[in-house]
């Protein structure tokens, strides 16, 4: 995959990455690194780093865009202790990797990230939440924590002021589900990663019925840049009015240069695909693509030149999502695909609720049978009525498998009733 852009547009998030190493804590410091939370213990109060955060419109990378300085308003002044901050790494969504490729490009910004976010919520613990298998990424991050720590970034009296805080690194039990914030937390605690149903939220009752305010890995990478350089800085990064910041789009599929890029909100899909990832790749045409990871609908050509921020895609009926963007050209077959995510969708349900556990592999069958020359018309509206159906469940997790199959019915109907008609699977070569 690529490891450098050619482009002009300012690297916040990538300044220190290197194309041969992870950026040490000497390469972070050179850059300005540390001097947010340096500047924050000196000078700020909690309340200014969360309205800092807010005033900057930084909004969750993680998928749910939810505001970050928002979030960690929420947590009352009064509120007991100990208080927690989970970063959430468990990057388990397919075509999903920009978080793995930011740990090992700069772990000491989500360090100095988790600083602020704790000095904000007067948080004394976090825990960064891995998937297993990021263990690299994890080794890294263990290592570059206890660097800090000898450093005096993290541990007691952090730079001689009353602020304490340190880190540790939790290996996922490796599941999907555990990325959902309230399973996550059923996990770290132990227990059975079944969603919770707030309220209470996290910030009222999270980790050990304790505040715990949980942020996704670039997410908290962004606090630093924006403490240092001012919310309107932050603002003017992105190329729309609704959009703050750069974002890392990870794209992947029938593109010449798969990779992961930094480039400001807002930039275009077709700017995305034809200049940075090098256009698509030899003799295929652009049909579709998931704009946000698996959990988003399929954007067609007639978005191929949408800007990629929350509000443009929302304007549409899309999502966002994690910015992972999969391609997909003239050959790949929409059913086949759909059918692929919900394979994975089925096996990862936590099955707490009927629409989620019963629900998907219902569709996962359904969709094996039109691919496999079993369909039938009637398939059609037993789709569409399940497809209603996950948006019952108890979680976002059956409504973000149903976003695909919308899609899939929406725009791709001809080809689920190609397949019908033909008995077979048009895409697939006759034997």
């Amino acid at each position: 995959m690529a490891e450098t852009t050619d482009t002009a547009y300012p690297q916040v998030l990538f300044a220190n990455r290197k194309l041969d190493r992870i950026a040490a804590i000497d390469d972070y410091r050179k850059n300005g690194g540390y001097e947010a939370i340096e500047t924050v213990l000196k000078t700020f109060s909690p309340k200014d780093v969360q309205k800092l955060i807010q005033d900057s419109n930084l909004l969750g990378r993680g998928g749910a865009a939810f505001p970050a300085g928002m979030k960690l308003q929420t947590v009352a002044d009064d509120a007991p202790f100990p208080r927690y901050i989970v970063c959430n790494a468990d990057e388990m969504e397919p075509g999903t990797f920009k978080d793995r490729v930011l740990l090992h490009a700069d772990p000491h910004l989500l360090i100095e990230g988790m600083l602020i976010d704790a000095y904000s919520a007067r948080a004394e613990k976090g825990i960064v939440f891995i998937r297993p298998e990021y263990e690299n990424a994890a080794r890294i991050l263990e290592r570059e924590v206890a660097i800090a720590e000898k450093a005096g970034f993290l541990g007691k009296n952090i730079l001689g002021s009353d602020f304490n805080f340190s880190i540790d690194v939790h290996r996922s039990g490796g599941r999907y589900i555990c990325g959902e914030v309230t399973a996550q937390l059923n996990a770290l605690e132990g227990k059975r990663p079944n969603p919770r149903k707030p309220p209470p939220y996290p910030t009222e009752f999270g980790l050990w019925g304790k505040p715990t305010v949980t942020q996704n890995v670039e997410t908290l990478c962004c606090m630093p840049p924006i403490l240092r350089n001012g919310a309107q800085w932050f603002k003017d990064l992105a190329l729309t009015e609704t959009g703050a910041g750069t974002k890392l789009y990870g794209i992947s599929g029938r593109v010449k240069k798969p990779g992961c890029f930094e480039l400001p909100m807002g930039v275009r899909l077709s700017e995305i695909i034809d200049e940075h990832a090098g256009g698509m790749a030899e003799g295929s045409e652009f049909k579709a693509c998931l704009p946000g990871g698996a959990s988003t609908r399929y954007l067609t050509r007639e978005h191929y030149d949408i800007p990629m921020d929350f509000e443009s895609l929302k304007a549409v009926g899309m999502r966002l999502g994690t910015a992972a963007i999969m391609v997909f050209d003239q050959s790949d077959c929409m059913v086949g695909v759909t059918h692929n995510l919900m394979e994975f969708f089925a096996r990862e349900s936590c099955g707490w609720c009927t629409p989620c556990r019963e629900g998907i592999p219902y569709i996962k069958d359904i969709l094996w049978r039109i691919e496999n020359g079993l369909g039938e018309e009637r398939f059609v509206p037993m789709l569409e009525r399940e497809c209603r159906h996950l948006w019952n469940a108890y979680c976002a997790f059956a409504p973000g498998a149903a976003a695909p199959l919308e899609g899939l019915l929406n725009d791709f109907q001809d080809e689920v009733l190609d397949h019908i008609r033909e008995k077979k699977c048009p895409f697939k070569a006759s034997v």
